[in-house]
């Protein structure tokens, strides 16, 4: 992993997309990595735009900021592809994830000049299939570790797992649904 890698999440109020950078940043940070994981707030309702933001290092991070040009991006609703510029900072030799049932090469086309690497994964079929529910953030969660290869996958199901049952002390059905969600998501990544 390189010495500071940050990662720019793009969705949808409701979608869980600062609770899938929050729980990034916990799992990391159980596996001795320094973090930061935090939403950047506008308008707080219910499908209006929203960005969250990762930051991870091996060393203590000094930065304090949204992130300009992130390595990576996260796009939950596939919508804000034409409708915000998911792209704009990316780095050229970074890569996008996007929740799409479209594969890689075609959801690539939609992206203005984008040179990078494009991952898809379809959140929507995993999610309903699984917890009956669009809970798009697990399945984007796992993609984000699949696409990074930033810690080996075993050692993200335990933390995961683990950061899952405190935030679901009180629902442990809903800790295996989503851990159900998260290693069929890890399968399931598509990337070019």
């Amino acid at each position: 992993m390189n010495d500071l890698l940050e990662i720019r999440w793009h969705g949808r109020g409701g979608q869980g997309v600062k609770t899938a950078a929050l729980l990034l940043a916990d799992v990391l940070f159980y596996s001795g990595k320094y973090v930061q994981g935090f939403p950047e707030y506008g308008p707080e309702r219910m499908g209006a735009p929203v960005t969250a933001y990762n930051r991870i290092s091996n060393d203590k991070i000094r930065v304090h900021s949204n992130i300009y040009e992130p390595g990576y991006v996260a796009v939950v609703d596939h919508s804000l592809i034409r409708s915000a510029n998911v792209t704009k900072g990316l780095k050229k030799d970074g890569a996008i994830l996007i929740n799409t049932k479209l594969d890689p090469e075609e959801a690539k086309s939609l992206l203005k000049d984008f040179e990078g690497k494009v991952f898809t994964i379809d959140a929507e079929t995993i999610s309903i299939d699984i917890l009956g529910k669009y809970f798009p953030n697990m399945p984007m969660l796992a993609g984000i570790i699949k696409m990074t290869k930033m810690m080996d996958e075993n050692v993200f199901l335990e933390n995961i797992e683990t950061s899952l049952s405190r935030k679901f002390a009180s629902k442990p059905q809903l800790v295996e649904g989503n851990m159900q969600v998260i290693k069929r998501s890890l399968e399931e990544v598509k990337g070019i």
